[in-house]
C-alpha cells in the first residue's frame, strides 16, 4: 500500500516541479493562480503579494524533486530502498512542512487566511491547501510504513 501512496507522492511532486519550471523559463499560463494576492486599494483591485524571480522559482522547482527522490529512496522505487533513520525523519519533517501550509500563515494562504475573494485564495481553500494535507499524510505514510 505505501508503495502506490509513494508512486502517487513522486507523481505530484514531481509535476508540481516540471510546473515550476516552466514559470521559471517564462511560461506564464497559471501563474497568476499560484501566486497569493493582496486586496487592491481603491479600484485597482487585488495586487501580487509578491513577485517570483526565475532563480527562485527553479529552486522551488529543485526542492520538489529532492522531495520526490527522497520519497524514491524510502520507498524503492528506481533506487534500492534506504530504510535509514535520517530519511524517516526528513520525510516526516517535510510532512509537517506540508501541514503547516494547509493551516496557512493566518493571513495569505491556508485553510484560516483572512484575505479572501481572489482566484488564489479560492484555488487555495478547495484546491492548495487539501492538496497539501493529502501530501503530508502520504509522506508520513511513505516515512513510517
Amino acid at each position: 500500500m505505501s508503495f502506490v501512496i509513494a508512486r502517487w507522492v513522486v507523481g505530484v511532486f514531481a509535476f508540481i516541479s516540471m510546473v515550476h519550471v516552466y514559470w521559471a523559463a517564462g511560461g506564464k499560463f497559471g501563474s497568476t493562480a499560484a501566486i497569493p494576492q493582496l486586496p487592491g486599494e481603491f479600484a485597482s483591485g487585488p495586487r501580487p503579494a509578491f513577485k517570483p524571480s526565475a532563480l527562485g522559482t527553479f529552486l522551488v522547482a529543485v526542492g520538489l524533486v529532492l522531495i520526490a527522490l527522497l520519497v524514491c529512496l524510502r520507498a524503492g522505487l528506481f533506487f534500492q530502498q534506504v530504510g535509514h533513520q535520517a530519511l524517516q525523519w526528513g520525510i516526516s519533517a517535510i510532512a509537517l512542512i506540508m501541514f503547516a501550509r494547509a493551516i496557512g500563515d493566518s493571513e495569505l494562504v491556508g485553510f484560516f487566511k483572512k484575505v479572501g475573494g481572489s482566484r488564489f485564495a479560492r484555488l487555495d481553500t478547495f484546491f492548495y491547501s487539501p492538496l497539501c494535507l493529502v501530501l503530508g499524510t502520504g509522506l508520513l505514510v511513505v516515512a513510517w510504513a
